[in-house]
């Protein structure tokens, strides 16, 4: 089981997201408000806080929403969750794995800053399948696998 540090946001593609603290889950979706919402397989994206630990200790000053993730967690493998595997947030909006990883065609600020981005390697995307609210704190557990 983990936990949720940040729900973020952004207004347009291609910028860093904002940690709003709570958001809206939108079935089929994505996080209501978010640039990157719509009826495809990346509707969210999820990057674990240990990912992000990684950066800072090359010395960069980044954290949640720097990566242009929606949901910063705690506490779980993303990287190790195969495609298909189902997220449950307290609320009772359920997620499903779509992507691990991401092909970045043009590289980020944060990549030229540090010479590494982790984004495409341990960022993973899902769908939301049911809907609900979402927050900084709230419980994310594993239903199936």
């Amino acid at each position: 089981m983990g936990r949720i540090v940040a729900v973020c946001s952004s207004p347009k593609k291609g910028m860093r997201k904002k940690n709003i603290g709570e958001g809206v889950l939108v079935e089929e979706h994505g996080l209501q408000g978010d640039a990157h919402t719509g009826s495809w397989h990346r509707q969210v994206s999820l990057l674990a806080s240990e990912s992000i630990k990684k950066m800072t200790d090359l010395g960069l000053k980044v954290g949640p929403g720097d990566f242009a993730e929606n949901i910063t967690t705690e506490g779980l493998d993303l990287v190790s969750l195969p495609v298909g595997t189902r997220l449950k947030v307290d609320s009772g909006a359920l997620l499903e794995v779509t992507q691990i990883g991401k092909e970045c065609h043009n590289r980020c600020a944060i990549y030229y800053q540090a010479g590494d981005c982790v984004m495409p390697r341990e960022g993973i995307f899902v769908r939301v399948i049911k809907g609900g609210p979402v927050k900084v704190g709230q419980q994310l557990k594993i239903v199936s696998e």
